[in-house]
C-alpha cells in the first residue's frame, strides 16, 4: 500500500541539552535514548528523524517526547510532509548524498 508523500510526516527532534554536569551528561543520554526507543534515527548530533505514517501519528510521537523534555536546555520539534523531507538537500563535503529512506518495516501495515 502506496502511502501519500502528502500525509505521512516526518517528525524531527533537535535539541540543545547542556552537559557539564555528571547529572546533566545523564540527563543528554536519557532524552538520546529515548528517542532511539521511540524509533527516531540520528540525521546528525543532535538532530533525530523518525517517519510517522500521518499527522495524527506524528502527534502521538511529540506528546511522549514533550512528556519526558529534560528540565533544562533546549528541543525543538518539527513535523514536515514525506514530500517536503524527499526535498531536503545533503552533502557530505561538497558531494551530494541521498536522503534517508522510509524504514522498511512501515511496508508490513
Amino acid at each position: 500500500m502506496a502511502l501519500s508523500e502528502y500525509q505521512a510526516m516526518w517528525l524531527f527532534a533537535m535539541f540543545d541539552l547542556p552537559v557539564k554536569t555528571r547529572r546533566s551528561r545523564r540527563r543528554y543520554t536519557q532524552f538520546r535514548k529515548l528517542l532511539l526507543r521511540e524509533g527516531f534515527s540520528m540525521l546528525q548530533f543532535s538532530v533525530y528523524a523518525r517517519y510517522c505514517v500521518s499527522e495524527k501519528h506524528s502527534d502521538s510521537y511529540r506528546r511522549r517526547i514533550e512528556a519526558q523534555l529534560p528540565p533544562d536546555g533546549q528541543v525543538r520539534l518539527l513535523a514536515v510532509t514525506d514530500r517536503q523531507f524527499g526535498k531536503m538537500e545533503v552533502f557530505l563535503g561538497r558531494n551530494r548524498t541521498s536522503v534517508e529512506e522510509i524504514p522498511d518495516q512501515l511496508l508490513l501495515f
